[in-house]
């Protein structure tokens, strides 16, 4: 992994000595200098940084105004910054541990002493991110259907949620429409269970290459899916639906050179229309109106008329 380290300080001198005793370790693959807190705080804006070296004496700005200019942004937050400071009173070091330095090197300082102290946040620094992707993952995962990639139904309740409270807010439509892949039973039992999946896997990422960035598809359960497409009306819903149900005739998953030709039928409802005012209104509108669908005769799409 390389690492990065800042150095704030006014003086070139003292700057220059910080390196040479971090250069030696090898901890870094990247120094970075600035002379000021301004120009150290768009250094931090701009490049990855791990650790921070800061001086606290300096003219204009000193380091406590850059340990208050940090927290003004999340991505900086957990950076950890060593206060270099030739003051060695307690209450200067409380002031600084309080607004969030996570150490202090007291001038004069021994190179040996510079080094363990910046592996020390080096290592804390490194663990923070490493629990942060775990947890980040675990997070995906909760919300991602296993087989289809998809977002999963709890996530997709979830989202409905924030949209329809973003609608209303907004005054701007949502669209849902539901997927149900016709005739999948057949499938799985004329051509066993792993081609089955292959389907939804094909259908999924298929349906993704029909949607915008913001749109939100998800499986719904079983052979159904749901798509929640923002800021879209009824009329471009039932467009959006018609593209996706002939896109769908193009899905192939070929098992030992055996092909199978698939359908889906489609439902969609939009907000707000008469009698649709929940997320369960919403559901249950675009569910009668897929049921619709197939009573008709599958392989196509249908509205909520109210």
């Amino acid at each position: 992994m390389e690492h990065s380290v800042l150095i704030i300080d006014d003086s070139q001198l003292a700057r220059q000595k910080m390196l040479e005793g971090l250069e030696e370790t090898g901890l870094f693959k990247h120094y970075h200098e600035a002379e000021s807190v301004l120009e150290g705080f768009k250094v931090a804006l701009n490049e990855p940084i791990d650790v921070v070296l800061c001086d606290l004496d300096m003219p204009g700005m000193d380091g406590f105004k850059f340990l208050s200019m940090i927290k003004t942004r999340t991505e900086l937050q957990d950076i950890p910054v060593i206060m270099v400071t030739g003051r060695s009173d307690l209450e200067t070091k409380i002031r600084g541990l309080e607004r969030g330095a996570s150490d202090y090197l007291t001038k004069p300082y021994d190179p040996g002493e510079l080094v363990a102290r910046v592996k020390v946040q080096l290592k804390i620094k490194t663990l923070q991110d490493s629990l942060k992707k775990s947890n980040q993952a675990l997070l995906e995962l909760s919300n991602t259907d296993p087989l289809t990639r998809l977002n999963n139904r709890r996530f997709l309740m979830k989202a409905l949620e924030k949209e329809l409270q973003r609608s209303e807010r907004s005054q701007k439509p949502l669209a849902l429409i539901m997927i149900d892949i016709d005739h999948f039973k057949s499938i799985n039992d004329t051509y066993g269970h792993q081609q089955g999946d292959c389907v939804l896997q094909a259908l999924a990422d298929q349906m993704k290459t029909q949607l915008r960035d913001y749109d939100i598809a998800a499986r719904f359960g079983g052979e159904e899916f749901a798509l929640v497409l923002p800021e879209t009306e009824l009329a471009k819903a039932l467009q959006v639906a018609e593209r996706l149900r002939e896109a769908a005739t193009q899905v192939r998953c070929p098992d030992e050179g055996t092909e199978m030709a698939l359908t889906i039928s489609l439902g969609v409802a939009a907000f707000p229309m008469p009698k649709i005012r929940t997320i369960d209104d919403l559901i249950r509108e675009a569910d009668r109106a897929l049921y619709l669908a197939k009573e008709k005769g599958r392989n196509r799409v249908e509205t909520f008329e109210p």
